[in-house]
């Protein structure tokens, strides 16, 4: 149990990593289109809204690759 709990810690560090690795680079290379600049737009901001599902099956599928990894790992040690 003590493996699986520091295997998602892990895991999910290196992900919120990643995801804000990611996050820096598309908003540093990102351009507007000049389009939309011209005309009668809003001024406002509107987010997107986020869902909890991604993060969820990537957690599913972390744990289904660890229990996978060791139960190969026992049948190659016997």
């Amino acid at each position: 149990m003590k493996k699986y709990i520091i295997f998602i810690v892990s895991f999910l560090l290196f992900y919120t990593v990643l995801q804000i690795i990611s996050g820096l680079i598309l908003t540093a290379v990102y351009t507007p289109d000049p389009s939309i600049l011209e005309g009668n737009h809003p001024q406002e901001v509107v987010f997107g809204g986020t869902s909890a599902m991604p993060l969820l099956i990537i957690l599913i599928t972390a744990t289904a690759s660890y229990i996978l990894s060791q139960k190969i790992g026992k049948t190659t040690k016997n």
